[in-house]
């Protein structure tokens, strides 16, 4: 039989754990995959273990790039390869759970729907060393739980919180269709791809099933821990805001004030602790500018701590 689906897998510098990413994805339950990986000009031994796959399974083709490109870039030259009727993507750094592929693919199969989504958790570092999953977060299972099939943002707004590429099996149709790309040369460059999907799928399914396994490096060296630098903090807030001009845009103001809350009950609170004692006076004035336009629409949402006494202080900045 042919292949069904293909898992676009972009790393840059992650020898330490691509060899996992990789296992993860031939530990499937569903077999019928071909995984594209993107050696985005590593400078380590990433490009030699994605060779050491392919020579390994012929279901794994690689793809290197000379000179460095960033996330979107990798996964828009995978995208150009798709052969298959449905497509996903996982970071290099993470894992697959061994039903990922069965569930997702299966339920997108079966439903007529554009895509389907799951929920995910973190790997975090364990005294011993190594990593431990954790529990599936509350906005997490907001987006995913109970199993809906054949949704719209209209049905379920909450869908919205769910901005991650690697959480999602697609119809390759959807990106053909749609025009769907990730932005290249920006940090979290998914976001907004995220919120293009949802308006512009016919419809989607979600499931309260845990996809993928996302890692938190032990040595601090992923983007998401990086959001105390400056140009990262404009990164994520150009992409935070995005997100929410596209839901504006497609005419989905549910899906856009659960967005907002979630914004500033989740997003804001950390950046604010990262802010307080700030070098710089322009992220403070930057992150106070960004709280500021949140709170004007959002209806005057009750926010409880850490995230009220947050926002107080970042409108004063």
């Amino acid at each position: 039989m042919p292949p069904a689906v293909t898992v676009i897998v972009p790393g840059y510098d992650v020898a330490l754990y691509a060899t996992e990413a990789i296992d993860s994805l031939r530990a499937q339950t569903r077999d019928d995959w071909v995984a594209i990986l993107v050696d985005d000009a590593s400078t380590d031994e990433t490009g030699a273990l994605f060779d050491a796959a392919a020579a390994a399974d012929g279901r794994f083709q690689v793809v290197h790039h000379r000179e460095r490109s960033g996330l979107g870039a990798a996964r828009n030259s995978a995208l150009d390869l798709v052969r298959t009727p449905f497509v996903g993507f996982l970071d290099a750094d993470d894992r697959l759970t061994p039903t990922a592929l069965e569930r997702l693919v299966g339920t997108v199969a079966a439903s007529g729907s554009d895509f389907a989504l799951g929920a995910y958790v973190r790997l975090r570092p364990d005294s011993a060393g190594g990593y431990e999953a954790g529990s599936v977060q509350p906005w997490v299972a907001a987006a995913t739980a109970p199993a809906r099939v054949g949704t719209t943002l209209e049905q379920h707004p909450e869908a919205s919180g769910n901005i991650v590429a690697w959480s999602k099996v697609s119809r390759t149709d959807l990106w053909r269709r749609t025009g769907l790309r990730f932005p290249e040369g920006k940090a979290y460059e998914d976001q907004i791809v995220a919120q293009q999907m949802y308006t512009r799928a016919r419809a989607f399914d979600v499931i309260p099933d845990v996809v993928v396994e996302w890692r938190e490096r032990a040595d601090g060296s992923s983007i998401t821990q990086h959001k105390g630098e400056l140009p990262v903090l404009r990164d994520y807030l150009e992409a935070l805001t995005g997100g929410i001009a596209v839901l504006d845009a497609a005419g989905q103001p549910r899906a856009a004030a659960s967005r907002v809350r979630l914004i500033l009950a989740m997003d804001l609170p950390p950046l604010v602790d990262l802010a307080r004692d700030h070098v710089d006076d322009a992220y403070r004035r930057e992150l106070g500018e960004f709280a500021r336009t949140l709170w004007s629409r959002s209806d005057g949402a009750v926010l409880s701590d850490p995230a009220a006494t947050a926002l107080a202080a970042a409108r004063l900045w």
